[in-house]
């Protein structure tokens, strides 16, 4: 505690991730609270989002390539497009803890592409990982239950490559790139407008501007503040909230509870992550 409040910016940083975090810990309550085709929520919410990042991003310079920003958002959108429908298809705890193996995913998309050969933690991390996601799978192997969890599975390797793409472009702004990936996401929504058409009741548009400009827009602003003050592996334990929290969020306020194969399975994962981030940040 002596050693944070020495360094106030470092103590600021670490409290906007936290922040960051709790507000990313709300998306699976409100995603099973709004009543609207999976599509129009990922996309109502990342409409809402882009305005407001934009207003962040206009004192800064322009960036000078677009493509390749667009060409990073893509995964980054496919993956808040398939973590909404593994909200709705599955629990909330399945969906957020099978998307939070992405750093395991990371490690091997990273050695795939861009050459960084893993180290015995991560092999490590990756086994436990397999188990956990086992557990979790366990409790859901029949109807929507197993549709979601592997969906929620999909959405954590779509997480995965976009941390790849954006450490294969580093020069650019990363707020850029999530503009360019709630663009992405919002113009994918747009058609199914017509097919299913939302009901505008107050809980619905309440609950999806509170998802696009808190739960989005401003915690993607206490991330990128957070992140340039804190170190990585900081980051990581202090959002390693969020998994915790974002089950709790959906038990208190509409009941549902996952099983004990779940939490266990969360856990592990959970465990295993901070693990494989501690142990490679010490050898760094």
């Amino acid at each position: 505690m002596t050693s944070t409040l020495k360094n106030p910016s470092e103590f600021s940083g670490q409290l906007s991730i936290l922040l960051c975090a709790v507000l990313w810990s709300t998306s699976g309550l409100f995603i099973k609270l709004v009543d609207w085709h999976p599509a129009l929520i990922a996309g109502g919410r990342s409409f809402l989002a882009v305005f407001f990042l934009i207003a962040l991003r206009l004192k800064q310079e322009r960036p000078k390539k677009i493509l390749p920003l667009f060409a990073s958002g893509f995964w980054y959108a496919a993956t808040m497009i398939l973590f909404v429908i593994a909200n709705k298809l599955t629990f909330s705890a399945n969906a957020i803890l099978l998307q939070y193996t992405a750093p395991v995913w990371a490690c091997l998309l990273g050695w795939l592409f861009l050459k960084e050969r893993p180290h015995w933690e991560h092999w490590l991390s990756l086994s436990l990982v397999c188990l956990g996601m086992f557990l979790v799978f366990s409790n859901g192997l029949s109807g929507g239950g197993f549709l979601g969890d592997c969906i929620a599975l999909v959405s954590g390797v779509t997480f995965a490559a976009n941390s790849v793409a954006l450490r294969a472009h580093r020069e650019s702004n990363p707020l850029d790139i999530m503009i360019c990936a709630h663009i992405i996401c919002a113009v994918f929504a747009f058609p199914f407008l017509f097919f299913f058409p939302p009901e505008l009741n107050t809980g619905n548009i309440l609950a999806i501007l509170f998802m696009g400009i808190f739960q989005i827009g401003a915690a993607s602003a206490l991330f990128v503040y957070g992140i340039k003050r804190v170190r990585a592996v900081q980051a990581m334990l202090t959002a390693s909230i969020e998994p915790v929290l974002n089950p709790v969020w959906v038990l208190l306020v509409t009941g549902e509870k996952p099983t004990r194969f779940v939490i266990a399975g969360g856990v592990i994962i959970i465990s295993a992550i901070i693990f494989s981030s501690v142990i490679s940040k010490r050898r760094t």
